[in-house]
């Protein structure tokens, strides 16, 4: 139970309540981050069959109740409802490939005598061991698939949990937090953590207790967590401004197609939403064409009366900080060439062309539905371009050229460079990573599960005759 205070929840599409949940005070979160802590040795020593076993059994549970929180997430989030399942539908793919990976993760043997001076005598077992209490900490965007890709691995690789769900997606994580517990996850191993940042969010992330964190959020509330614990092991996704470069030979039918579902779907509230074009100047006109042929076709609305690809922004905090990105750019000389409207927090779907490296929409993350079209004479200047940004999540690469794409790869200083696709995250068994300012560390389901655990040997030393 809670303090009595509580935390309403609002619908971003007609600011419903939705409901409530606890604003934990401080000795709340304390009792809950220590009986997590308490209940690490006997879940960690569970055998791991068992473990798998109610993973597969949440996956069966979120998929029974897919319609209910389908219904939750368009109503929290503001997502529209064919994207709203397929959340629901890949967590619970998630969670299953998860539980079937933890299976390899078995560890090895070395033998001694492999290395020089060495006999047969030694050799080494090399298990893999959980680290404990793991903070796992997810955003609104992705309150269900985001949560599980941090909660899956630790529990199934014997670490306990606390998570602390953003305020706004809050109840579809609570909703996915019930379902591991009603397949036999114990309250215990795996307790959700609300209330505000403002006043429990230090609190949570440097208390003594906690031996991981896995964070995906903004990049300054990345940076202050980790120079907070820098001696805490952290696995983070931060943000990003990936760019799609187009090359002069590039299929400029597929890439507008790919640019501007990356660009434009969930109104760009991705990380890895394609966040800028660099285009070489000779294909610049017929790409810009096919662009807006593409736009006219997405769908703009609140997403309980239609199927929108567009749709409100979570906040007016963020409608406001998109939209002024937007004036700010034409007021520098920024063409517009379709958009430019705001109804409340829907703004639609904007294309600007002329933009310059010395606007800030050429710079800046928007986490909205904004494209800014940089024209550049050279693959150099391009290049040039994409790096010097801060971050370094993902890119995008158009070319037929495939010898050219992969030597263009190796220059691109972030993450994933996706070739002839638009950037996104997964499928999910795949690395995940971002460099500079975007991440730490490697996640995907494996590799997830890999930063939540330690190498420990057990050298065996045997007497030959």
């Amino acid at each position: 139970m809670g303090n009595g205070q509580f935390i309403e929840v609002k619908s971003p599409l007609d600011n419903s309540l939705l409901g409530k949940v606890h604003a934990l005070t401080r000795d709340e979160v304390d009792v809950r981050i220590k009986t997590a802590k308490k209940a690490f040795p006997e879940w960690s020593q569970m055998p791991m069959y068992e473990r798998i076993q109610v993973l597969h059994k949440t996956a069966d549970l979120l998929e029974q109740n897919q319609t209910e929180l389908t219904s939750l997430l368009v109503k929290e989030v503001g997502k529209d409802k064919k994207s709203a399942q397929a959340e629901v539908v890949r967590t619970a793919d998630f969670i299953r490939y998860t539980a079937d990976t933890a299976k390899t993760l078995h560890g090895e043997s070395m033998h001694g005598d492999s290395f020089k001076g060495y006999k047969k005598g030694k050799f080494a077992i090399i298990k893999r061991q959980p680290l404990g209490l793991v903070l796992a900490v997810s955003p609104f965007n992705y309150p269900v698939n985001l949560a599980a890709s941090k909660i899956a691995p630790a529990l199934v690789m014997g670490n306990t949990v606390v998570f602390k769900p953003a305020s706004v997606g809050c109840l579809s994580g609570l909703y996915l937090v019930d379902m591991f517990h009603k397949a036999g996850v114990p309250k215990e191993v795996l307790q959700p953590i609300t209330g505000k940042g403002s006043e429990i969010g230090d609190y949570v992330v440097t208390h003594p207790l906690l031996d991981f964190i896995n964070f995906t959020g903004s990049t300054e509330i990345g940076q202050k967590i980790s120079k907070q614990v820098s001696m805490v092991p952290q696995l983070m996704e931060l943000g990003g401004k990936d760019a799609a470069i187009i090359l002069e030979d590039a299929d400029l039918e597929s890439a507008a197609k790919n640019i501007v579902a990356g660009a434009f779907s969930y109104s760009g509230q991705r990380c890895t939403a394609v966040k800028r074009v660099l285009v070489i100047e000779s294909v610049h006109d017929k790409l810009l064409e096919k662009i807006q042929e593409y736009m006219k076709r997405l769908v703009v609305g609140n997403p309980l009366e239609v199927n929108a690809d567009v749709v409100p922004l979570i906040s007016t905090k963020s409608a406001d900080f998109v939209w002024n990105l937007i004036q700010s750019t034409l007021e520098k000389g920024g063409k517009l060439i379709t958009g430019g409207k705001r109804e409340g927090n829907l703004i639609y779907p904007t294309l600007i062309d002329n933009v310059t490296t010395d606007m800030e929409l050429a710079w800046v993350e928007p986490f909205g539905p904004v494209l800014p079209i940089l024209t550049v004479s050279s693959i150099e200047e391009a290049v040039s371009i994409a790096n010097q940004s801060e971050y370094g999540l993902q890119a995008s690469l158009f070319t037929k050229d495939i010898n050219r794409a992969f030597l263009i790869a190796e220059k691109l200083q972030v993450g994933t460079v996706q070739i002839n696709g638009k950037t996104e995250r997964g499928p999910d068994h795949l690395p995940f990573l971002g460099v500079k300012s975007s991440g730490i560390g490697v996640q995907g389901i494996r590799y997830s599960m890999e930063a939540m655990t330690r190498l420990k040997s057990t050298v065996i030393n045997l007497t030959l005759e």
